[in-house]
């Protein structure tokens, strides 16, 4: 059987991994000047949480696995579908027929390429009563999100904390990414001080995306953090990076100082970790199905949701609300971007739908 997860008495944070094979293993990246002997122990004595599996959480996952580093805590709410085959690279078609958890699959897979790492798949929902146990015992987070919602609640839980972290994102032909230091750099917040709208942002479910945009952001993610890892924050680009490997535009806008104004890192307030604030979510006793509600107040265009959906499933729109069919499930979306999805009782996999398909 393939290892599904390893599992030390020690806890996470004070677990050490021994380099048994430091010479043959490692040994192109111990040549390689700015890694050296010791960025390779820093890398094998140190611990990373991986938000998300999907495209850029499994790119996260092998580059870092390969590389050493000694601890991966890899937290994902999905399971793979043969769909994610095209740019999820960690995962295979048995895994897609088992529809196992991607988190699971990730470390077994994981265990198979290097047994000398620790790797903890925890598959959950990361949401504001589990986020900030989440970052304990790390040194660095990767975002390997697809939605806004989890990103700025990952940025109220590391600033909170004082937790670097390495923000990315990917559809189409298009991706981003910066690293953020609080209190020393602008915080997620501060460069995008509102969280978009619900049906405001394409997603991989509406406009699809190519794997090169993938490989492309991992790879700067992923660069960083073997940047901070090993001790060479001088390196960092210190940027936004934007990257549209289509058209062959590649930009960085240098980052400031952080915001002053800002509402999570000057005035901390973390609006996203407050209960109050949070997306609400509800079964509806009875109806096997869930009712999805933004955190804000919304207002969508119907008719340009409808367009969008339109090629990806049965589709019916009125004045009122959006109607939308595929793979058994059903999206009724109303004009303030609140949702009910019929077909399950299990809010994790009701709020898959709703980022995949509505996008907040």
């Amino acid at each position: 059987m393939p290892l599904a997860f390893r599992r030390d008495s020690k806890p996470f944070s004070a677990l050490r991994v021994k380099i048994i094979s430091m010479n043959e293993r490692y040994s192109r990246q111990v040549l390689f000047r700015g890694i050296g002997r010791d960025g390779q122990e820093k890398l094998a004595n140190s611990s990373v949480l991986l938000v998300g599996c999907g495209a850029l959480g499994a790119a996260h996952a092998e580059t870092l696995g390969r590389a050493g580093v000694g601890r991966l805590r890899i937290v994902d709410r999905d399971f793979v579908e043969f769909s994610n085959l095209q740019r999820q690279t960690l995962f295979s078609e048995a895994d897609a027929r088992e529809r196992l958890p991607k988190a699971v699959a990730a470390a077994n897979r994981l265990g198979q390429i290097n047994s000398e790492i620790a790797v903890e798949p925890v598959v959950a929902d990361v949401n504001r009563s589990n986020v900030e146990s989440l970052l304990d015992g790390v040194d660095l987070v990767l975002d390997g999100t697809d939605n806004f919602q989890v990103r700025y609640l990952l940025n109220d839980a590391c600033v909170k904390h004082r937790k670097t972290w390495i923000y990315g994102a990917a559809v189409s032909a298009y991706g981003t990414t910066m690293t953020i230091f609080p209190e020393k750099t602008p915080c997620l917040r501060c460069v995008f001080e509102e969280m978009p709208a619900a049906g405001s942002a394409p997603t991989c479910d509406t406009a699809g995306v190519i794997q090169p945009i993938i490989a492309s952001v991992a790879a700067v993610q992923t660069t960083e953090a073997l940047k901070i890892l090993t001790g060479n924050e001088d390196k960092l680009h210190r940027s936004l990076v934007q990257i549209d490997v289509w058209n062959n535009d590649w930009r960085r806008i240098r980052l400031g100082a952080p915001n002053d104004d800002c509402e999570t890192c000057a005035r901390r307030h973390f609006e996203f970790l407050d209960a109050e604030a949070s997306e609400f979510a509800a079964v509806l006793c009875g109806r096997d199905a869930v009712q999805i509600a933004p955190p804000r107040k919304t207002e969508l265009d119907l008719a340009a949701l409808a367009a969008r959906l339109r090629p990806l499933g049965d589709v019916k729109q009125n004045e009122y609300l959006v109607r939308f069919a595929a793979g058994g499930h059903e999206l009724t979306v109303f004009a303030d971007a609140r949702a009910i999805v019929r077909g399950t009782d299990d809010v994790s996999t009701a709020r898959t739908l709703y980022a995949r398909f509505v996008g907040i």
